[in-house]
């Protein structure tokens, strides 16, 4: 007779994960109207809702849990500093002529978040995750072209200027996918000093 399928070891749960920093709700409101803008202006772009908007500290993609989650339990264990953020200018990443990514830079606290990125990347390689070869440009993500390829980018309204803010908690996400867009769930939340 077989193993009992019921009492075979089941796959290891794996998610879609990624280190970020939350931006402030106060923040979020005033930056909704504006997305709200660029969206009706160029909609050949997905402009993430406001509620999403974050600092991608470290993507990581697909992994196990258990992994991320030492990844986290030892970025607990460290005394990781806490950043002031200012936003500045809209940016793009291209391809060619047309805009693949539509940002909002970091301004102020960007070497911090260099800093902090590279603690965070250093305890994802030292978990055995593959090293992120592109260099950490800090930014919000604001949209993604709809094509592949990019899109031609209009003229976007001024970004409006905002308060900085001290980031103070650095958190382990999940991403799952949808016809929406991507949902954010936070999974474990890790205070900076």
């Amino acid at each position: 007779m077989g193993p009992d399928p019921l009492e075979e070891a089941a796959p290891p749960l794996k998610i879609r994960a990624f280190f970020g920093l939350p931006v402030p709700k106060a923040q979020l409101r005033e930056l909704d109207p504006f997305l709200s803008a660029c969206a009706t202006i160029a909609p050949a772009f997905r402009w993430t809702p406001a509620a999403n908007l974050h600092l991608t500290v470290r993507f990581i993609g697909q992994v196990e849990r258990a992994i991320v989650d030492g990844v986290a339990d030892r970025l607990a264990r460290r005394e990781l500093a806490g950043l002031d953020v200012g936003l500045g200018e809209i940016g793009t990443f291209k391809r060619g002529r047309l805009a693949r990514v539509i940002w909002l830079q970091i301004s102020l606290g960007a070497d911090a978040a260099r800093a902090l990125a590279e603690l965070v990347e250093a305890e994802c390689v030292r978990s055995g995750l593959a090293p992120d070869t592109r260099p950490f440009k800090p930014h919000l993500t604001l949209a993604r072209a709809r094509a592949r390829e990019g899109a031609a980018l209009p003229p976007l309204p001024a970004a409006p200027e905002l308060p900085t803010w001290r980031a103070g908690e650095l958190v382990l996400y999940r991403s799952r996918l949808g016809r929406a867009g991507s949902v954010y769930e936070p999974l474990r939340t890790i205070r900076l000093s």
